[in-house]
């Protein structure tokens, strides 16, 4: 059995025995407490902020330096605080707009407002052009607009921002603050309580672990407000309020809708780049960022697009997205990893994870390897395709969808979840390394488009040639001026984690068969009563997941059975779900080409 032994600063790396020679689960897996655990300094941003606090000024800012620090790899350009009264507010800036001038927190014209924010405001223009009064705004950075929105509306000026990201708001004049995560959760945000009383803001997790004895995700689509310290929901589109929407289905309107989605997103003053699984909704998404940088119609930093894929040697995914970068003639760069390299990644992923969710795992070690690769050549932002499979119902557990309605109320279940998964892997894997992913099929027009189409039009019928995610398909079939190669627009939906290689899910399968023996799988429901591990697999991830973040960190964590990437009620579409409850994509039998058998 390979030995390990828990990593602590100035501690031996994994697949090492230290001097008292223990293995995994001698040292690594029952430890107490936050462990001190720092990887390699890595560089998204990161907000860290302690509202209503008892301690000494001074005392209180130190204790938001420490967290904040904590929090640096996301934004390792900058950091900035503001301290007074009770409050402190830290930001840990990555700078994608306006990297000159933008530092943060940022502050009004008048000095009445604090803010500090995690994202991008991709309409800040418009809004800039709709304010009702002049401000003499001091940067160029997309967020600013914030503050003069929050001026003229109130918190409702919320619903107008289209965008990702989390903020926090302080009125120095009303003694009010405020935070506000957008409407999807694509940048995370925890909140939690001090013993003092204080309420405290993280853009992840660790931030909170040493200051707060209760914490949670801070749930999408919310603003938080101190005048009656409740969360209050800002986003209800009328897909999601439990009626089957019936709009017709207009093709030209979702390609237009999703072209503007992409464009959006390609507003950047930094290096960027796109990811390219060689799938359907990456290589749509870097096709209309190489159409749109080729026409000159969005500033490129770079003079041409440089498109990343993952995988092992040999994989799917590898040699699909060569093919995608050949027809669209990007700069493209293809990373291997082997199975190996994973698990020797493992500690690091779940670490900055923040999560011990099987599917999450096995798809975000590729992302991170891959992130740091692309980190090292100075791209700093990436267009990613996460949030297509949700909106048009595109995993192969659909196959077996009994009806419309149930095909929508599902696709809304998973929408309503992904912060927890797509959108937490995304982020937090990218992030480590200081890079942010932006998702064009999150954008908030285009879900609200998209989701108002009649899920007939959604529903899959490969007898008459409509496979998963067909609306996307057809949209983009542009004969005489083709958006993707036939055999790409038609490839059939692979889940990342088996893209990059089906031995990397066997592989880690086979390496938790032998860190975990059976014994310790009979005693799983006593160790972890909650979310209790169903496989050797899910009770290793756990367990390096509590050796990071002790009880009650484990409550932060979705669980339940699993399909394919399915939720908890698709398991009861079909008999046979029941008995291969596993995440991966070949486990819907009769449907994935290469399906367990």
């Amino acid at each position: 059995m390979q030995k390990f032994i828990a990593r602590t600063l100035g501690g031996v790396r994994p697949g090492c025995t230290g001097a008292s020679g223990l293995s995994t689960f001698g040292r690594r897996f029952a430890p107490k407490g936050l462990r001190a655990f720092r990887p390699t300094p890595p560089p998204a941003c990161g907000i860290l902020a302690i509202f209503d606090s008892s301690l000494p000024k001074d005392v209180l800012r130190k204790q938001a330096l420490e967290c904040s620090k904590i929090l640096r790899h996301r934004g390792p350009d900058w950091n900035g605080i503001v301290v007074e009264d009770n409050h402190a507010i830290a930001h840990e800036r990555l700078a994608i707009v306006d990297p000159e001038s933008g530092e943060q927190p940022l502050i009004s014209d008048d000095e009445s407002i604090v803010l500090s924010v995690n994202g991008e405001i991709y309409n800040h223009r418009e809004l800039k052009a709709e304010l009702s009064s002049p401000y003499p705004f001091q940067t160029d950075s997309d967020c600013e607009v914030i503050i003069p929105l929050y001026k003229e509306h109130g918190i409702d000026f919320v619903n107008k921002l289209r965008g990702m990201f989390s903020f926090v708001l302080y009125d120095r004049k009303e003694g009010r603050y405020i935070a506000v995560r957008d409407h999807m959760g694509i940048t995370p945000m925890y909140m939690g309580y001090g013993s003092d009383g204080s309420v405290i803001f993280a853009s992840e997790l660790k931030g909170l672990m040493n200051v707060c004895g209760e914490f949670k995700p801070f749930p999408p689509g919310h603003v938080y407000d101190s005048r009656d310290g409740e969360l209050h929901k800002y986003y209800k589109p009328d897909w999601a309020d439990g009626r089957v929407p019936n709009s017709k289905l207009d093709l030209l309107q979702v390609r237009e809708a999703f072209e503007k989605a992409v464009e959006r997103r390609m507003m950047a003053d930094v290096p960027w780049g796109v990811l390219l699984s060689g799938g359907l909704d990456s290589s749509l998404v870097a096709s209309i960022a190489k159409r749109k940088s080729d026409k000159g119609e969005v500033k490129a930093v770079l003079n041409e697009l440089h498109s990343f894929s993952v995988g092992l040697e040999g994989s799917p995914d590898l040699q699909a997205a060569q093919k995608v970068a050949d027809f669209l003639g990007t700069r493209h760069h293809n990373y291997t990893f082997t199975v190996q390299e994973g698990i020797d990644a493992l500690e690091e992923v779940i670490y900055h994870l923040e999560t011990y969710d099987v599917t999450t795992v096995r798809a975000s070690t590729p992302m991170f390897l891959m992130s740091r690769k692309i980190k090292s050549i100075g791209i700093k932002m990436v267009l990613s395709g996460e949030g297509a499979d949700e909106v048009f119902g595109g995993y192969l557990y659909f196959h077996k969808c009994p009806n419309r309605e149930e095909f929508h109320h599902e696709t809304v279940r998973k929408l309503e979840a992904l912060n927890l998964f797509d959108c937490l892997r995304a982020n937090k894997a990218t992030s480590a390394w200081g890079i942010e992913a932006r998702v064009p099929f999150l954008d908030r027009d285009f879900l609200d488009l998209a989701m108002d189409i009649d899920p007939q039009e959604k529903m899959i019928d490969v007898k008459n040639g409509r496979i998963e995610k067909w609306i996307m398909r057809a949209a983009f079939d542009t004969p005489d001026d083709p958006y993707l190669p036939k055999e790409v627009l038609y490839r059939q939906k692979e889940q990342f984690s088996d893209g990059v290689g089906y031995s990397w899910i066997d592989g880690l399968k086979d390496y938790a068969e032998e860190m975990v023996n059976d014994k310790q799988m009979m005693h799983a429901k006593h160790r972890f009563p909650h979310n209790t591990p169903m496989s050797k697999e899910a009770y290793l991830y756990r367990s390096i997941f509590d050796s990071f973040f002790p009880d009650p960190a484990q409550l932060t964590v979705p669980g339940g059975p699993s399909i394919a990437c399915s939720t908890a009620a698709a398991i009861e579409w079909d008999k046979s779900f029941k008995e291969m409850a596993d995440p991966s994509g070949r486990a819907v039998a009769g449907v994935h080409d290469e399906a367990y058998n």
